[in-house]
This record gives C-alpha cells, structure tokens and sequence, in this order.
C-alpha cells in the first residue's frame, strides 16, 4: 500500500487583509468585539456628559458622609466650595470641574496597553479576532498621529498614581461624618471599593511592571527592584480584568454620588 501524498501551498508576506475568505471560524467571534464597543461606547457618552454637569458631585451637608465624585476629584475651581481639598486659586467657575483633570484618566486608559489591543480590534477591526481577516490593507503601526501619542503612556502611568494618591484620601474622607465622627456607609464603602480597583489597574499595568524590572541586568545586585517585580508580575496577569473592573466602577461610583448628591436617594448609613 502506498501513501498518498497532500501537499499545501503556503504563501508567505501575503496582502494584509487576508485571502477573499476572511475567516473558516464558525464560533461567535464577532460578539466579543461587539461587547467592547458597547460598554467603551457607553463610558464615552456618559463620561463626556457628566464631565459638563457643574453640580451633583459632592455630598457634604451636615450628619452626611462626604462623597465627591472620582470625576470631579480633586476638584480645582472656584465652584467647588468644600468639595476642595487645598485651594488653588484658580476661578473658572464657568468651568466644570471635571474638565481639568479628566484628560489624565481618561489619556491613562486610552493609552493603555489592553484598551489599545481592545478598541483596535473592536472598532477598527484590525483585526477584530485571532484567525479572523484584518479590514485594513496597510498597516503603519504607531508612528504616525494620531496614534503616535500611544507612547506617552507612561507618563499618564505616573500622573495616574498621583491621581490614585488622591482617591485614596477621598475614600478615607468619605468615612468622616460631615459635623463629627467617624463610620461606615454604602458611599464610604463604594469609594474605597472605586480606588482598591483603580490601585489594582495601575499596579498591574504593563509600564509598572517595566518600571520595576525593565531593563534590570541582574536582579542579584536590584534586590528591592526585584521584589517589586515579583509583586507586580501576578498582578498583570490579571490586568485585563483590572481594567474592565475599575473601568465600570469609576462610572458607577460617579453615578451613585451624583444620586445621593440630587436627593434622589440616601447614603445609607451601616454604623
């Protein structure tokens, strides 16, 4: 009995794009890009209308815990009363507070590497999945603008922690009780959760990680930079979580402050 013989061709620096089939896949690839576009379409809308809102952002009336929006903090302009955590001087009151610092955040995420494999496939659908064809013929990577601001990414990284510094002393804040004392309310818990996930996104981010072991001959002669590494490195397993999670969070954080600040409803108070 003699074999049969199968050759098959293989072409290599094919046209990008792929052959005229886009993919052989039969599973539902497309519904995880459709979800990304959902939910990052969504955060941009309600992210872009609550940067404009110049009320609703703290809660600071007496026997309340004080709340203040992680969208608005620390909230710089002459409107924000005691919402301010050390006054800066600058007037603006025609300007919402949010507009002033949103840009760090939101240029964080943007240039994040996850979000950045994220919103590529999801809406530029280059490509939108592993074995699926990509819907662009040329590809210049990130040297051009816009997407050449993609390597500034980590010096959003450090604005960022400065950022994370500061919802962390709101958290700790929210658990004072405006006239006196101290407890625990489903707002307090809400901004304490918000800045835990936001400490866990930047601690597994891909430049924090680099920041802590890039470029390190011998980890023998960085011992703390070696500990940090290792701390870190499990961490970024899990950042793809880290980011989705912070990301739904934060907006809802801002939602449920901005409820509580309207009067629609109350912080309820656990002790």
């Amino acid at each position: 009995m003699t074999a049969i013989e199968h050759s098959t061709q293989v072409v290599l620096g094919g046209t990008r794009g792929g052959p005229e089939v886009s993919t052989l896949r039969q599973d539902r690839w497309w519904i995880q890009p459709v979800i990304t576009v959902a939910v990052l379409t969504s955060f941009v809308i309600y992210a872009t209308w609550a940067a404009f809102q110049k009320g609703n952002y703290f809660v600071g009336n007496f026997g309340a815990h004080e709340l203040i929006s992680p969208f608005d903090s620390p909230c710089l302009t002459a409107t924000c009363g005691d919402a301010q955590i050390f006054h800066t001087g600058l007037g603006l009151a025609w300007l919402p507070p949010a507009l002033l610092i949103l840009i760090f955040p939101l240029g964080f995420r943007m240039t994040c590497y996850y979000y950045r494999r994220s919103y590529y496939r999801a809406f530029w659908w280059a490509p939108p999945a592993c074995g699926v064809a990509d819907a662009h013929g040329s590809y210049s990577g990130e040297t051009r603008f816009p997407l050449i601001i993609q390597n500034v990414h980590r010096y959003f990284f450090y604005f960022g922690l400065v950022f994370n510094v500061l919802l962390t002393y709101d958290a700790i804040r929210a658990f004072h009780v405006v006239g006196g004392g101290w407890g625990i309310s489903v707002g307090s818990l809400v901004l304490t959760l918000n800045a835990t996930l936001l400490w866990l996104y930047s601690l597994s981010c891909h430049a924090c990680r680099h920041l802590c072991g890039g470029q390190v001959r011998s980890f023998h002669d960085h011992p703390i930079r070696h500990k940090l590494w290792k701390f870190v490195t499990p961490l970024n397993a899990k950042h793809m979580n880290f980011a989705w999670a912070s990301l739904v969070v934060v907006a809802l954080t801002d939602v449920y402050v901005r409820l509580v600040a309207s009067g629609s409803i109350r912080d309820l108070v656990i002790f």
